[in-house]
């Protein structure tokens, strides 16, 4: 696979390197910020960027970068890389676009096994959320009475933790031990009640499932306050 790597941490960067060649992996471009990195992909096809949040030129480098790099190559991949896992990054992240992106804890990618498998959902379009992360946003609010996924069964929140991971019906029925089609009826459900209608594709509803969680969830805390 063809990557480019946008990283101003000096130390992590190389390690990353080290990584990713071993995993044979053929680094085309690689940059401490993100201006760098554009005036390098001018020229240089690559199939995924993978890009710290939080780097040169901005605060937050990383995700101005990448919507300067969608608008010229629509078909890049794109692999956020963070210390933290923060839903409003996420939300930011599922803006920029809902195919072929990333959004991982730095700490949880310091294998080739991980790094590779990451790398290899995203090239092949799919959404890779952190565990940590998407565990976090189908826990259910404090506040369930204001939360539009109330309605939610136990083993529906489950199947939604697991869809905001950008796990397939096939790999969420090996986590859960139950069928695919047992799968397909809870994210039936899942999206009746979160008034997801057919008119969008599936990939399309399943981020607006995530979504419509995150923005309830916002609010919640939000009232809470």
């Amino acid at each position: 696979m063809r990557v480019a790597l946008a990283e101003d941490g000096a130390l992590f960067r190389e390690g990353l390197l080290m990584l990713l060649k071993a995993a044979g992996h053929e680094v085309v471009a690689c940059a401490a910020g993100g201006d760098e990195l554009v005036a390098l992909l001018r020229t240089q096809p690559v199939d995924v960027a993978i890009l710290d949040i939080r780097m040169p030129p901005e605060p937050d480098g990383g995700l101005v970068t990448a919507e300067r790099l969608r608008a010229v190559h629509p078909e890049l991949g794109l692999l956020f890389l963070s210390h933290y896992a923060e839903s409003h990054y996420l939300m930011r992240i599922l803006q920029i676009g809902t195919d072929s992106i990333g959004y991982r804890l730095k700490e949880k990618v310091g294998s080739v096994d991980v790094l590779t498998d990451t790398l290899t959902r995203i090239a092949d379009g799919e959404i890779v959320i952190e565990p940590m992360l998407a565990k976090r946003l189908v826990e259910r609010p404090r506040n369930e009475r204001k939360s539009v996924v109330s309605a939610l069964s136990e083993r529906e929140i489950d199947v939604l933790r697991l869809m905001a991971e950008g796990r397939s019906n096939t790999g969420i029925a090996g986590q859960l031990f139950v069928t695919p089609k047992a799968v397909e009826k809870h994210i039936a459900n899942i999206f009746g009640k979160l008034g997801l209608h057919a008119d969008a594709s599936e990939q399309h509803r399943r981020v607006l499932a995530v979504l419509t969680y995150l923005r309830s969830q916002r609010d919640s805390e939000t009232s809470d306050r």
